[in-house]
């Protein structure tokens, strides 16, 4: 004995009733076959839409009717050869005058009890299992069309019956002998009670029909046909990489229905579990396909959790106060209070200083659950032993399952770590004393990003999304640009990291794509919306990715005042812009701490010496319990290059301008010549070694004339050339003693200062050529000899591929 179910998408249209014909054809064998049809696809809810427009007074239920009509008398004419039509199109018509006869009565009573509301939704499956029989009939698979009703037995509970199950066992095994080789057709979701008064089963009750029919008679296999290839390990609507279980056992199975997958009713299970009757959730239009197999005594070779589900819609109630501590019967009242109600609880979790009691309920009934408990806990209320009910609205629970979390260390934190890494704050949380569901309360609005981090977590071993969104598409940023589409083949292939660009921003546009920019047709940018800094952020917010980095290549102070609303978020920052962490020194701490509360990262090595691994060194030191007693340092790859390309047959003004057009300045090259870049540099350096530094405490030993340093660019390039008089006696000297020149950076004892200086043959900073950067650490361990970092210290392509390499450091997190 085998019994099938087929869903309602699985017969909503006339070629999904030709794929069930074509699985029940390759079924052909010597035992009996019952099949369970759902009502057509959407059907239901249409039905329901009539009693309760027409309880209302609109009289619009009986459009809506001659719609659902019309819909079945379409199927029929197409499925069913025109000689043979007029019985079930008679059927069909008369079911529907009877509905709009019911439909009247409602409406001219204005009352829809949950009586009449079963005798309507009825009418879905009583149809579509007559067509489905009658189609099969006349397509040579010959069969016999059962009511449900006359043979599963409930209780009054109209919407929602209680199975009286010896006496529906008994009136199933009278009908279907288990000899037989023939082929039941089964409307599911209805029954009767015991007075003949039809009943539901639930939402979903074609599945408990099925289970119920396979239960009485010892199926060996009870089949679930559906618009999916089985359970999957999340929903795929909502995780593009969502996989296929192809194994579960009744309880995890019947988590995760519970938990919100929709493939199977949650009660289908329990009727199967006690025989030990295997479950197989199928695909009506990919039969092919493997699906999944419900059982008992499932081993799980791999991986601790099976799945992933969520609840939506769910609304706390939190009990709390000093007065419930050590006192017996608040939890006895607040059960009570909700059980009267009809109101049940989905989650529960309670503290263990019994200070407070929190509950999940539907979010719908949440204002009839607050008046009925501040009623039931008035007394305790007004005299303050507890405080007054809290509901908490916008929420939705999401869960782990599986039977391998038993007796496996470590599975809670991998869930909690991975949501706190990604800014998903947990309201609530809930572990069964079975180790097979960890459950979590979260926002709504974070739940897409939760199970999407939680699958990437347990199940996708093969790579890490992560999500990119840059400002600044300038020279650096247009190499950092290149750079990505190089390397994201190699990064998904070699380092298991899906790196997307999901927006872009200049001055002028900005461009967003979720699944991804396509990085060959960057010239969409030319084209996009008009850049708003506010609302680029916004977006990103609202976009509320996983894994989201935020990579400023700018030299704008409006964009570095941004990070601490993405560090709200849990977006991490990549900063090649040099004016946050040069700002004052209460701000720099306040970031680099929002950083760390929320467990994301703050990564900013191209601050100092471009791509030069200089901070990322200088923090390696410190871990490892070094200290750091004095830093020297060449900071400016500009200063570097002018100084080693000025000889005086070339005005200083004209180098300084190539070192620009080079793209080795700032925005604005007087940063670089009057010193202020290489203060920056030096004071970054020197907080990231525990200092508290100011800009105004240090000293700058400025070469350049006070003339060049006023006015606007042009200016400051044209007083320059009056002044090479200066530029040419400062070159001569140091050449004069045999040495050259350079622009120092020192830290030492707190303090620290730049200015140029004239250095000898045998220091480490003379032998520093084109435009790099050298860095000399003293520390503990580095007393005589000190640590050098050396390297090109500008460019756009070395200053990209240090933004790069921040990106790849925040994605490893």
């Amino acid at each position: 004995m085998q019994v099938l179910k087929f869903g309602g998408s699985s017969v909503a249209t006339p070629d999904a009733i030709r794929s069930v014909a074509s699985i029940l054809q390759a079924k052909k064998t010597n035992e009996p076959l019952v099949v369970v049809v759902s009502a057509l696809g959407k059907i239901t809810d249409q039905l329901l839409q009539c009693g309760s427009l027409a309880a209302t007074g609109n009289v619009t239920y009986k459009e809506l009717i001659q719609s659902i009509t019309q819909r079945h008398l379409d199927m029929a004419r197409e499925l069913v050869p025109v000689a043979i039509q007029s019985s079930i199109l008679s059927f069909i018509i008369q079911q529907f005058n009877e509905l709009e006869d019911i439909c009247n009565s409602v409406y001219h009573l204005k009352e829809l009890s949950d009586r009449t509301i079963a005798r309507i939704l009825s009418f879905g499956e009583q149809l579509s299992s007559h067509i489905v029989s009658t189609y099969l009939n006349t397509h040579g698979i010959t069969n016999t069309w059962l009511d449900a009703t006359k043979h599963i037995v409930t209780d009054s509970n109209y919407l929602k019956a209680v199975v009286n199950f010896p006496a529906t066992n008994k009136s199933i095994q009278s009908v279907i002998p288990k000899q037989s080789d023939g082929l039941w057709i089964v409307p599911g979701f209805i029954a009767s009670d015991e007075e003949g008064r039809i009943t539901i089963l639930g939402r979903g009750g074609s599945d408990y029909t099925a289970a119920i029919f396979a239960a009485a008679l010892q199926a060996s296999v009870l089949e679930i046909w559906t618009d999916v290839s089985g359970m999957m390990t999340a929903d795929p609507r909502e995780v593009k990489h969502a996989k296929v279980i192809s194994r579960i056992s009744y309880q995890e199975a019947m988590e995760l229905s519970h938990f919100g997958a929709k493939v199977i009713y949650p009660p289908t299970l329990q009727p199967a579990m006690q025989l030990n009757i295997p479950v197989w959730i199928k695909n009506t239009f990919a039969p092919e396909d493997h699906g999944t197999i419900i059982e008992s005594n499932i081993v799980h070779t791999k991986g601790t959790i099976c799945g992933i589900s969520s609840i939506a819609n769910i609304s706390l109630i939190s009990l709390e106060g000093s007065g419930m501590i050590g006192i017996p019967g608040y939890s006895k009242l607040l059960f009570e209070t909700l059980a009267s109600c009809e109101i049940n609880v989905i989650l529960i979790t309670q503290a263990s200083s019994e200070h407070s009691i929190c509950v999940g309920i539907e979010a719908s009934i949440a204002t009839k659950a607050k008046k009925a408990l501040d009623k039931a806990f008035a007394y305790e209320i007004n005299r303050g032993m507890v405080n007054p009910i809290v509901v908490e609205q916008d929420l939705s629970i999401i869960a782990l399952v599986g039977d391998n979390m038993k007796n496996h260390a470590g599975t809670s934190g991998k869930m909690f770590g991975a949501l706190g890494r990604n800014g998903i704050n947990v309201r609530a949380i809930s572990q069964g004393s079975s180790e097979r569901n960890i459950s979590a309360v979260i926002a709504s609005a974070d739940v897409k990003k939760a199970i999407n981090v939680l699958h990437e977590e347990f199940f996708e071993t093969t790579y890490k999304q992560v999500n990119v969104f840059i400002i600044g598409t300038g020279n650096v940023g247009s190499r950092l640009l290149a750079q990505i589409k190089q390397q994201q083949a190699y990064l998904q292939k070699n380092a298991n990291i899906q790196l997307r660009v999901i927006g872009i921003a200049n001055s002028r546009r900005m461009l967003f794509e979720e699944h991804g920019i396509d990085l060959n047709q960057l010239d969409r940018l030319d084209s996009a919306e008009p850049m708003d800094l506010q609302a680029f952020i916004n977006r990103i917010q609202t976009m509320n990715l996983r894994n989201s980095v935020f990579v400023d290549v700018t030299a704008s102070n409006s964009v570095a005042n941004t990070y601490a609303d993405l560090f709200l978020k849990s977006i991490s920052v990549v900063a090649c812009n040099k004016i946050a962490c040069s700002s004052a020194y209460n701000n720099y701490q306040h970031l680099k701490g929002m950083a760390t509360d929320r467990h994301t990262s703050f990564l900013f090595e191209t601050n100092v010496g471009a791509g030069l691994p200089v901070i990322g060194t200088l923090n390696d030191l410190l871990r490892s319990g070094d200290a750091i007693n004095e830093i020297h340092a060449v900071l400016s790859g500009t200063l570097n290059f002018v100084f080693n390309n000025y000889d005086g047959t070339r005005s200083f003004a004209t180098v300084v301008k190539q070192a620009q057009d080079e793209g080795y300045t700032e925005p604005d090259p007087r940063l670089d010549l009057g010193g202020t870049d290489v203060m920056r540099k030096i004071m970054i350096l020197a907080r990231e070694a525990g200092a508290r530094l100011e800009m105004e405490q240090i000293v700058n030993h400025s070469f350049m004339p006070a003339s060049c340093m006023e006015g606007s660019v042009e200016n400051f390039y044209s007083e320059m050339e009056r002044q090479e008089a200066h530029f040419k006696k400062l070159y001569t000297e140091a050449t004069a003693n045999g040495k050259k020149l350079k622009f120092v950076a020192n830290y030492k004892n707190g303090e620290a200062a730049v200015g140029l200086q004239q250095i000898d043959p045998q220091h480490d900073f003379y032998h520093l050529y084109g435009k790099d950067n050298i860095v000399l650490f003293y520390t503990n361990r580095y007393k005589d000899q000190p640590m050098v970092i050396k390297g090109a210290g500008a460019g756009a392509e070395v200053t990209a591929s240090g933004v790069f390499a921040d990106i790849i450091r925040a994605a490893s997190v």
